[in-house]
């Protein structure tokens, strides 16, 4: 089993979720906004633990997805098509596993078909399943290209992720012009250095 199948089989079940209430996790803010320094019964703050679980919902929906599924329809009908896919740029916004602060950034993905495509919307929506989940950049590159692999079976496939992490902008080291730079291939990608350079090209102009 991939690590990536691992990983989504895990997160499939709500079992770990289901221990915990809305209304824990609810207080578990309410500590926190104490614990600060605040008093999360004034005015202002009332409603920010119900505000906070709810945009926890949106920022970590990637946990309730299922890649497979995602990439299950495929189409044959190509009519000859035997060069690369390229879908780039594509926005993500996640959250750092050791800060579960901001990283924003864009990810690029081409692959080369093996008798079949998948939608372009479908790429989109890899990259939200894995990056609506507390990650690092290195792993949610490997999971992303992974999930291609592993379920299209393309003949080659590259994935390059750069983006901005808050917890090196907003606090620690404080750098606030860095830019993360990830990349891997698999296939032909790999093996074939003019066809990497050809899909880098692309995602670069």
């Amino acid at each position: 089993m991939s690590s990536y199948s691992s990983i989504t089989k895990a997160f499939k079940s709500d079992d770990v979720k289901k221990k915990v209430t809305v209304e824990e996790a609810e207080k578990a803010v309410e500590t926190l906004i104490a614990w600060i320094g605040d008093d999360p019964k004034r005015e202002g703050l009332l409603e920010t633990p119900k505000r906070v679980i709810k945009s926890f919902n949106e920022h970590f929906a990637g946990y309730k997805e299922n890649p497979s599924e995602i990439l299950s329809k495929t189409f044959k009908e190509i009519q000859g098509y035997d060069d690369i896919v390229v879908l780039k740029k594509i926005d993500f916004e996640s959250h750092c596993e050791h800060h579960m602060l901001p990283i924003i950034g864009n990810a690029s993905i081409g692959y080369l078909p093996n008798k079949s495509i998948v939608g372009i919307s479908k790429l989109a929506r890899i990259v939200n399943t894995f990056a609506k989940r507390l990650q690092t950049q290195e792993i949610m590159t490997s999971q992303i290209i992974n999930a291609i692999h592993d379920n299209l079976n393309p003949i080659g496939v590259g994935v390059v992720i750069e983006a901005d992490h808050h917890c090196m902008k907003t606090r620690g080291v404080h750098k606030k012009n860095s830019l993360m730079l990830t990349s891997q291939f698999k296939g032909s990608f790999l093996t074939d250095e003019k066809l990497r350079n050809r899909f880098l090209d692309f995602i670069k102009n």
